[in-house]
């Protein structure tokens, strides 16, 4: 891979793990779709490959990106050559198409990326490329928000980064806690050593640890050849595991063998091999609770918890809110070329009246929808959002009278509820109880200070 130190990755994130762990001298960036590569520099990466499952999907990922100048070689990825003749590929921007079958190794893949670059290597005669300044490729990972949440969470970030202590961020889903990792990473002494982030919950048991540890010829079916881990490619740098509450038992025993002796072992082999590795863990779930409850080891708990930052929701910094989609704007209405829109007053007591169930992904998700249903409009309204949106405001403007009491307009919202709740699930009691989140006896009281039979 000499004629490629730094990649963009598009699509297929298990691919893009196995080439990571494959080439650790190689720089890797992984993206889910184009969408989330419109935030980095392109320009300054060697290649992009986009993983697609036909030539229809790459020729849309294509015209995404059509807009974007300068930028570096595209390399396709694909399963099958779908509807289109592979020359419009090339004439959409394509530099080349890599055939490796459904399901390539990353051995596979490397090879064939290899020789693609080879064919469109500068002659020796062409003047030479104006050199890049690699020192800032990534881009900046700028935490929105003004709350006193996020400021208390900012604080924590600076004192992790001074130090290679390991650290566990809690948060629901949504809230950007790989975004703190790479913030951490940035900011410490180690941020241009690598950062390796790997979903644990992607993975089965026996591949994850085939993933971090590595693993010896012969080691089991298809093992073909020496292999190295994700712990050996962080090696001075920073290795991220998400979902680490998903991983059983089994796995918590070696990771924490790897956590305290610094050390890893290859699936197979007899020796160990020392690592230095900044270790980030995230979840969603209570491993306080479930260390107690026996369903996460608590000796691995002790050992991750070190230094606990934990995200709030965005439901309980609601002054965020606004800050967040302003940015999601500015970013989305730049990526696709357009002027900038701005939220109308609705649309932003609409945005800060809703609960943000999936947090800040759900808010950009939300704000890209927008933008997309808008067209030209310089503002957005209410209507071009989703219409769960609206569910909170719907028992409000259907019941709530002009004069009334604020204990009044409450009761008749509550009221509403629960006669909704009662219809939607043909009268039983006792699920619409649970629905509620309250006893049968006390959705039994509610009814009768309402008149609801």
């Amino acid at each position: 891979m000499d004629s490629i130190r730094s990649i963009v990755w598009i699509g297929d994130e298990r691919l893009a793990v196995a080439l990571a762990a494959d080439c650790p001298t190689l720089e890797l960036v992984w993206e889910r779709d184009v969408a989330g590569a419109h935030a980095l520099p392109l320009a300054d990466f060697d290649a992009l490959l986009l993983a697609c499952e036909n030539s229809k999907q790459a020729f849309e990922a294509l015209e995404a990106l059509s807009h974007r100048r300068p930028l570096p070689p595209i390399f396709l990825k694909l399963e099958s050559e779908g509807d289109l003749p592979l020359h419009e590929l090339h004439k959409r921007g394509a530099a080349d198409v890599l055939c490796c079958g459904a399901d390539p190794t990353a051995r596979t893949l490397k090879r064939a990326l290899f020789q693609g670059m080879a064919k469109i290597r500068r002659p020796a005669n062409a003047p030479a490329a104006p050199t890049v300044d690699r020192s800032h490729r990534r881009p900046s990972t700028k935490i929105i928000g003004t709350s006193p949440q996020i400021a208390e969470v900012l604080a924590l970030i600076e004192h992790a980064s001074k130090s290679r202590v390991t650290v566990l961020i809690t948060g629901e889903t949504g809230t950007g806690k790989e975004l703190l990792a790479r913030e951490i990473h940035a900011k410490s002494s180690i941020r241009d050593a690598p950062f390796i982030a790997v979903n644990c919950a992607a993975f089965p048991e026996s591949l994850l640890e085939s993933e971090l540890f590595g693993h010896k010829r012969g080691a089991f079916t298809g093992a073909d050849r020496d292999k190295s881990g994700l712990f050996e490619a962080a090696d001075g740098g920073t290795l991220f595991l998400d979902e680490i509450g998903e991983t059983t038992r089994p796995f918590q025993a070696k990771l924490l063998r790897v956590l305290q002796e610094r050390e890893v072992r290859p699936i197979g082999s007899s020796r160990t091999r020392r690592v230095d590795v900044r270790v980030i863990a995230a979840t969603n779930r209570n491993l306080r609770r479930e260390a107690s409850d026996a369903r996460f080891r608590p000796d691995l708990y002790y050992r991750l918890a070190v230094f606990p930052i934990h995200v709030p929701p965005l439901r309980e910094r609601p002054t965020d809110i606004l800050p967040l989609a302003d940015h999601f704007l500015s970013r989305y209405a730049k990526r696709d070329g357009r002027p900038e829109a701005l939220l109308s007053s609705d649309s932003r007591h609409l945005l800060q009246s809703y609960g943000w169930p999936g947090n800040v992904r759900e808010l950009e998700n939300e704000i890209q929808r927008a933008l997309a249903v808008s067209g030209s409009d310089a503002e957005l309204t209410p209507a071009q959002f989703s219409t769960r949106l609206f569910e909170l405001l719907e028992p409000v403007h259907a019941v709530v009278q002009p004069g009334d009491s604020l204990r009044e307009t409450l009761a008749r919202v509550e009221a509403w509820l629960i006669r909704h709740a009662l219809e939607s699930n043909s009268g039983r009691r006792a699920t619409t109880a649970r629905g509620l989140g309250i006893t049968r006896e006390g959705l039994y009281k509610k009814m009768k200070r309402y008149g609801i039979t």
